[in-house]
């Protein structure tokens, strides 16, 4: 189990795959555990370096607050030990705002960029407040949950999309960490870190080919939002998919095309 200590903290990360070196940043509460669907696909054409973010998984979960930049320096840190000078990025969801600020601090450390379902907050919009929905009940937190990754998702339309509604259980099932555990902790402070979330001045500084890309049905990181991202980022192209906030495993054009991307 590789780990390295980076900016006073134990991070466990992994590397697989063998092509161009690609950082792939992980969304909200996601593992490296939970997300192996996710990442697969990139390690068919990548040197995929991967990491459980501060507080999240096998990382250490260091006392808060976090910020943004903490997530972005951690991420360039894991760079630097392995060696890494220039790599391609892809972030989703709350990796996508990492993402953003990464290549909006270190412009010359990114080569090709990929933002899924993310937004750019300030004038370019925030993504729905996840942090309000730790208050909930658990059934009403997760009901609200499931109603926005995807605006389509009614109980008529699970039904008879069975796709969807196999990503719904799953998404369903997830459960919250243990109160007063150190994941807790950490999900909370990468929520507070989520929130306050705002790159939007910054986006000019992004200097490296660009894709953005949503789903027409996402209400967590609106199409809107993404539209605003694009249109700061200097030759930016973007790209929306059917499907929610999950559009790469709904859509099945949606993957082939951002690796095609990535791989320039």
């Amino acid at each position: 189990m590789p780990r390295a200590t980076l900016n006073g903290i134990d991070v466990y990360y992994e590397r697989s795959g063998e092509g161009p070196t690609l950082l792939y940043l992980n969304g909200t509460g996601a593992t490296l555990a939970s997300s192996r669907l996710s990442i697969e696909p990139y390690t068919k054409a990548f040197d995929v370096v991967v990491h459980d973010q501060r507080g999240l998984g096998e990382t250490e979960a260091p006392p808060g607050p976090y910020s943004m930049a903490d997530y972005a320096t951690d991420a360039m840190a894991l760079l630097d030990h392995l060696g890494i000078a220039r790599v391609r990025v892809v972030g989703t969801s709350f990796g996508g705002m990492v993402a953003q600020e990464l290549a909006v601090t270190h412009p010359e450390r990114v080569e090709r960029l990929a933002l899924l379902c993310t937004s750019a907050g300030g004038g370019g919009g925030s993504s729905y407040p996840l942090h309000e929905l730790m208050s909930l009940p658990a059934d009403e937190r997760r009901a609200k949950g499931i109603g926005i990754i995807d605006r389509r998702w009614t109980e008529a339309w699970l039904a008879e999309h069975d796709l969807d509604r196999m990503i719904a259980d799953v998404i369903s099932k997830a459960e919250a960490p243990e109160p007063g555990s150190d994941r807790e902790r950490g999900t909370k402070g990468q929520l507070a870190a989520r929130s306050s979330h705002d790159v939007w001045d910054r986006l000019g500084a992004v200097s490296c080919p660009t894709l953005v890309a949503a789903g027409r049905y996402d209400g967590v990181a609106p199409l809107a939002n993404a539209e605003a991202i694009a249109s700061r980022i200097p030759g930016a192209e973007l790209r929306a998919y059917e499907g929610g906030h999950v559009f790469f495993f709904q859509d099945p054009t949606a993957l082939p095309e951002i690796i095609e991307f990535l791989q320039g």
